[in-house]
């Protein structure tokens, strides 16, 4: 382990004591959750009502109501064959760019990927590198920009830094899109700029030698949600095309590289970013996957999986992205990124196991300090409440000069869960600014709404971009009332009080004949899941036959379904804060249907998201 990595980590252990030490008015949450709080299940509606008929036929009766309910209409929509993949020919900007990629790899230029912070950043880089060396680039490199020094994207300062390399290319992955003055200053230095992205780009593109971006506009790629290792994915792909209609892979004596084998990272990055798994990435998950659970992936995937106490021969999305995204994630939160993309690259399994382990210590040292602000924000809002005497504000500003840059999307995506509404969280940035992390709400397209508010207030965002439910931006701490108050403004425009209610949407109930345990491999075997696509969740009442709290916070029960004699297996994770220290004879329950092995053992379990009262 590096000296400068293994220092940094010691500090990050005192920062974590100190969260702790200098916090003693965090006492425990409330048991009770407050009307904000509480949520309403919904039963999902599918908006056409029948599927086709050949396509039903074949399918059991509560896949068939879970495929409806998500849009599915054709058979082609769960068409997971790699064959069925969009064309990277439509992908506009493919062609140019990767006639200068293979014109670079060809001349023996020196290529410099510019990557993101996080996983999608970290896959991206990771599939780069190792695509580009296997195509026979000799001189291929990675940089990413430290979050606290640098900020995000392609800068002026970044083009400085990369200079000392001498590229002859620089390629983005995961941003580029809004970074007109980094492109300019590498145009004022010679350096030929290829951005690939899929944020949302502004007015004014950069003034880039190729642009591929299935978000920009007029851009003929049907699947506008790809993520960033999705794009670089399709462009190597045309690059490959290239080099093997000039011949090079004959001439240079090496195999032309297989891009399947590249999926487990393309899985990883799609999955971690939370972009909709439409068809298109479905199958792009679903064959990474695959690779996975046969040992044909990264020993760095390996490693992260098993440090997470998951099986790699059982991976499933959600695996990428509850065990080994937030550990490539914690290198960018806290320290080096730079650490998560090594752990990637590595070819030894000793090596990808100790990098795994560091990463590992990382995330557990997020936790603590996002455990702390959780707790901070929580008693700012109740405090609110209270004093107040009415609802907090529609759209949510929230800050606190102690906070961690590096874990304020983390907050963000944590207090718009538990109080349903468009939340920024800030923390201390460079000089006189704070740098905020937002997340949104079904019905509020939050880069659009920060757009309005720049529209309204100008001067008041120092700069921002990101997607409909994830933003980043940065303003003057001095104006932070007048941000708080034009956010909430635009908001209140775009969202009506019906979408603040906390709403789980229920796939309905389930019959007592299917309640077992070959219903949820089916279920698990239908997937993938993930956003836009989301996994079954149903809902019931049930009678409760045993009850037990484990680590003062989750439910672990026995649950009989009314009127029927079975006994089910039931976990409530972080559920017992909610509901007291007691559950009532009868409850209503919204679950998953989970197959849980343990010892050897393979059973069904319900696996409990929300928990009422009957």
């Amino acid at each position: 382990m590096p000296g400068k990595q293994f220092i940094q980590t010691i500090h990050l252990s005192w920062v974590a004591k100190r969260y702790r030490l200098e916090s003693p008015r965090h006492n425990k949450s409330p048991r009770v959750l407050s009307r904000l709080q509480q949520k309403r299940i919904i039963q999902r509606r599918n908006p056409v009502s029948e599927l086709a008929e050949e396509f039903a036929v074949d399918l059991h009766p509560l896949l068939r109501r879970v495929y409806a309910a998500r849009g599915v209409r054709s058979p082609q929509e769960l068409d997971r064959r790699l064959g069925a993949l969009l064309p990277a020919e439509q992908m506009d900007g493919t062609g140019k760019a990767a006639d200068l990629l293979a014109e670079a790899v060809m001349n023996n230029k020196r290529v410099l990927i510019v990557g993101d912070f996080d996983c999608d950043g970290a896959t991206s880089v990771a599939l780069g590198m190792l695509a580009l060396r296997a195509m026979g680039c000799g001189h291929v490199d990675y940089l990413v920009p430290n979050r606290f020094d640098y900020g995000y994207g392609l800068t002026p300062e970044i083009v400085e830094l990369a200079r000392q390399g001498s590229p002859d290319l620089i390629v983005t992955v995961d941003n580029g899109i809004s970074s007109i003055e980094g492109v300019a200053a590498a145009n004022d230095a010679g350096i030929a700029v290829i951005v690939t992205d899929h944020h949302l780009p502004g007015e004014v593109l950069p003034d880039a030698a190729a642009i591929v971006n299935p978000s920009l506009p007029g851009n003929r790629f049907p699947s506008k949600a790809t993520a960033g290792v999705g794009v670089i994915f399709y462009l190597l792909v045309a690059l490959r095309s290239r080099l093997r209609s000039t011949g090079w892979f004959q001439q240079q004596s090496i195999p032309q590289p297989n891009m399947a084998d590249y999926l487990d990272l393309v899985a990883l990055g799609t999955v971690a970013d939370v972009v909709p798994l439409d068809a298109n990435n479905r199958i792009l998950v679903y064959q990474g996957l695959n690779r996975i659970r046969g040992g044909r992936c990264r020993p760095g995937i390996t490693a992260l999986l098993e440090m997470a106490g998951r099986q790699p021969g059982r991976t499933r999305a959600s695996d990428l992205g509850f065990a080994v995204g937030p550990r490539l994630n914690a290198a960018g939160r806290l320290d080096d990124m730079s650490l998560g993309i090594e752990c990637l690259l590595a070819d030894a399994p000793a090596t990808a196991r100790q990098l795994a382990t560091h990463l590992d210590r990382l995330n557990r040292e997020r936790r603590q300090i996002e455990d702390d602000m959780r707790r901070q924000a929580m008693e700012m809002l109740e405090s609110r409440i209270q004093e107040q005497s009415a609802d907090l504000a529609w759209g949510l500003c929230l800050f606190d000069e102690g906070w961690h840059q590096g874990v304020i999307g983390i907050l963000a995506s944590r207090i718009k869960d538990r109080y349903h509404r468009p939340v920024i969280a800030f923390a201390r940035g460079d000089g006189n600014f704070l740098k905020g992390s937002a997340r949104s709400i079904p019905g509020l397209h939050i880069r659009d709404a920060l757009d309005e508010v720049a529209t309204r207030s100008p001067g008041l965002l120092n700069k921002f971009g990101g997607h409909a439910m994830a933003a980043g931006l940065t303003i003057e701490a001095g104006r932070l009332e007048d941000f708080r108050t034009c956010f909430d403004e635009v908001v209140r425009r775009y969202l009506e009080p019906d979408d603040l209610a906390g709403i789980i949407h229920s796939d309905g109930s389930v019959p007592v004949a299917s309640l077992n345990l070959d219903t949820a491999r089916l279920i698990a075997d239908a997937g993938p899941w993930g956003q836009s696509f989301p996994e079954p969740l149903f809902d019931d009442f049930f009678q409760v036959v045993s009850q037990r709290i484990l680590k003062e916070k989750h439910w672990k029960l026995v649950l009989k379904p009314e009127g029927a004699e079975l006994m089910l297996d039931a976990i409530g994770f972080n559920l017992v804060e909610g509901t007291g220290k007691s559950l009532p004879e009868r409850v209503h329950a919204a679950y998953r249907l989970d197959v849980n092995e343990y010892r050897g053992n393979i059973s069904l379990q319900l696996k409990i998201e929300y928990l009422e009262i009957a």
